[in-house]
């Protein structure tokens, strides 16, 4: 049995997070593929070594002088570097990095280079080889991962070194050039390689003891979740709670391999298990609460609106056509609401109306602002009766309108619209209906 574990910046963002990785990878022996990301802060007003590269690209791209902040980044690796007392020499590395930024500019080569010397570092650091995502985690010319081109190139190098530190973050199309994943990418970069490996678990370690049952921003010390299935981490994630990279679920989920969220600097936590609905033991309704601002609604009225075949269709139709993520559609016999972010609204509302009202002909159709939208999660909500009552009775003791209701079939979640005004009050009297003291 093996595990692929990851790290990230700031489990890495000096010498000292260093050390505390070698003796987490000693205590488990089966700790056998490490993924780093880049340097994080070190303290609340640092700098990422990522937002350094991403400031001299930008300096390179205008043809502007560059060495102020590549001089901060020469000092912090070299920082690492001596007081682990490591003997590599990252001199040729660095200098190959400022002359290529200088000569030819590139945003997705910049921004991996955090990972690929930190690579560099932890595995010299480890007395193991570091193996190189370029050529190995591949994109097609769209910016698409391929995932069984991947898996396969990845699993015949790593099938060949038992022991591999790989850096995060990117890979590379067919002819080399690098790209990179979204922000927060060597989450899926971890995930690549636990599947391309074949791993029994999937360690990611971060600052936090996994995840919790609602923003520790809004409630205070709420709850751990000890125990997620995938499906309610990806409904919980894309409502805002996540120390997770969302798109890290798939690779490791077909393959049936649990994600272990742990924290480097308390590593005796159990952390949050995340693994298949069937293996996950609910000892309540309500797994989590999570929710996001900064949503309006369109509200479409027609009479005999039910008997016009297609006409959601078309809604929906004018939105898509303005790029516009459709993110909830409550209906009524004669109403159509859908649901969209605010700021990809705003540039094109007048178009959108006008649209509308042309190639539907509806009766009225209005805009509200200022919605926020939170999300009640849990699996266990299918076994117990009642939980809708007692989210909307919660709400109602707190004084607080409810604007919209959207349960999805599954019976997993409930999607509350509310004021936004009433968001962080609603997210308070939920969770004190579903996780009491």
């Amino acid at each position: 049995m093996h595990k692929t574990v990851k790290f990230g910046g700031s489990s890495l963002a000096d010498a000292k997070q260093f050390r505390k990785v070698a003796a987490i990878l000693e205590a488990d022996e089966s700790r056998r593929y490490v993924v780093v990301s880049a340097p994080g802060k070190r303290w609340s007003g640092d700098v990422k070594v990522t937002d350094l590269l991403y400031t001299c690209y930008n300096a390179a791209a205008r043809g502007e002088d560059f060495s102020g902040p590549f001089g901060q980044i020469r000092e912090r690796y070299g920082e690492i570097r001596a007081e682990l007392g490591l003997k590599l020499d990252l001199d040729a590395a660095l200098n190959e990095i400022e002359a290529r930024l200088c000569a030819h500019p590139d945003r997705d080569y910049a921004a991996s280079r955090g990972e690929y010397l930190n690579a560099l570092l932890m595995a010299d650091f480890l007395g193991i080889p570091m193996v190189d995502a370029a050529g190995r985690i591949l994109f097609d010319e769209g910016g698409s991962f391929l995932p069984e081109r991947s898996y396969r190139t990845l699993s015949a190098k790593l099938r060949e070194t038992p022991r591999a530190v790989i850096p995060g973050f990117y890979g590379s199309f067919e002819d080399g050039r690098i790209h990179t994943f979204s922000r927060g990418g060597s989450d899926v970069t971890g995930a690549i390689v636990a599947r391309a490996t074949n791993s029994a678990l999937y360690e990611n370690w971060t600052d936090v003891s996994g995840l919790l049952s609602c923003d520790p921003h809004i409630v205070e010390n709420p709850a751990p979740i000890r125990a997620i299935s995938y499906t309610e981490l990806r409904e919980l994630s894309y409502m805002g709670a996540s120390v997770l990279h969302e798109s890290a679920i798939f690779p490791v989920k077909s393959a049936g391999i649990p994600i272990n969220i742990r924290n480097t600097n308390a590593p005796d936590d159990p952390g949050t298990m995340i693994q298949t609905g069937a293996g996950v033991k609910y000892d309540r309704p309500v797994t989590g609460i999570a929710g996001r601002k900064g949503f309006s609604t369109i509200l479409v009225e027609m009479d005999q609106m039910n008997e016009t075949v297609g006409y959601a269709r078309d809604v929906l139709q004018v939105i898509a056509d303005h790029g516009i993520l459709m993110e909830h559609m409550p209906s009524g016999i004669d109403t159509l609401s859908v649901v969209v972010p605010t700021e990809q609204l705003d540039p094109h509302r007048n178009e959108i109306l006008v649209e509308l009202k042309q190639k539907t002909h509806a009766d009225a159709i209005y805009v509200s602002d200022r919605l926020s939208l939170i999300a009640v999660v849990g699996r266990g909500m299918v076994r117990q009766k009642g939980t809708a009552m007692r989210a909307f009775r919660a709400l109602a003791d707190a004084q607080i309108n409810v604007n919209m209701i959207d349960q999805g079939s599954g019976e997993m979640n409930i999607i509350i619209g509310v004021e936004t005004a009433d968001f962080e009050e609603a997210m308070r009297a939920l969770y004190a209906e579903f996780f009491p003291r």
